[in-house]
């Protein structure tokens, strides 16, 4: 079972290695963590504190000065200025070149959309692709009858997959999985309304809102939702790593 008390720093950030990759800057997902009680550990699933403030800030800073000032190109500086700084961080910390320009990658590809169409709106472009091949990927899990979050979750609670040969926890995969369907689905149908109907500021704003903080609770549910009962028909419990 993975303690994660005993490796993370005071400020509440994670292992390097658990920090967000691009896919995860642009709205996307994260490693999943458990505590020391065996459940999941929202706050190191999401990178921490500064995997959370790596994620959010840059996109909300771009859409701050840009509704202050009108101007893309500040808007873009600002965003990639603070992409450069988290970068540097990282790398003072001793993180590989990856995991440090990660970040900045993602940054410089939604700032590259926006500056390459001359609206700021195409800065969460990125974003929409991300979302869609997540949730196509999802679907196509769940219809095949292999849902990826019975694969991962599987994995963590050391299940492997033998859920499958077993139809109720086949189903409560199946149902975790349709949860997390269900938050890229939401952050398209809100967020592609304000995209056509050109409303940035909200666009920027829903972006931030729906993308740690409603992964992070979609996930939590979902982990509930799949939780492994005991059978009534001898009334074992299950194992404490799955609870």
């Amino acid at each position: 079972m993975m303690n994660n008390d005993e490796s993370r720093p005071e400020d509440g950030s994670t292992p390097e290695a658990e920090h967000p990759s691009f896919a995860e800057m642009i709205g996307s997902n994260a490693n999943i963590a458990q505590n020391a009680d065996g459940g999941i550990d929202l706050l190191s699933t999401v990178g921490g504190v500064r995997g959370i403030l790596e994620t959010v800030l840059p996109g909300f800073v771009f859409i701050m000065v840009f509704a202050l000032t009108s101007n893309l190109g500040w808007g873009l500086i600002a965003s990639i200025s603070l992409g450069v700084v988290f970068m540097i961080i990282r790398l003072a910390k001793r993180s590989t070149l990856i995991q440090a320009g990660s970040g900045l990658i993602g940054i410089l590809i939604c700032a590259f959309a926006a500056r390459n169409s001359g609206n700021a709106k195409d800065y969460y472009i990125p974003g929409f692709y991300v979302s869609a091949a997540y949730l196509a990927g999802l679907l196509i899990s769940v219809m095949a009858r292999w849902p990826l979050i019975g694969l991962l979750f599987g994995f963590i609670r050391n299940e492997g997959t033998e859920w499958r040969k077993k139809p109720a926890r086949l189903r409560r995969y199946q149902v975790a999985t349709w949860i997390i369907i269900a938050v890229f689905a939401l952050r398209l149908a809100v967020q592609i309304p304000m995209y056509i109907a050109d409303d940035v500021v909200a666009l920027g704003l829903a972006r931030a809102l729906m993308g740690v903080p409603l992964y992070a609770a979609g996930l939590w549910f979902a982990w509930l939702v799949s939780k492994p009962v005991a059978e009534a028909s001898n009334g074992t419990s299950p194992p404490a790593q799955a609870v």
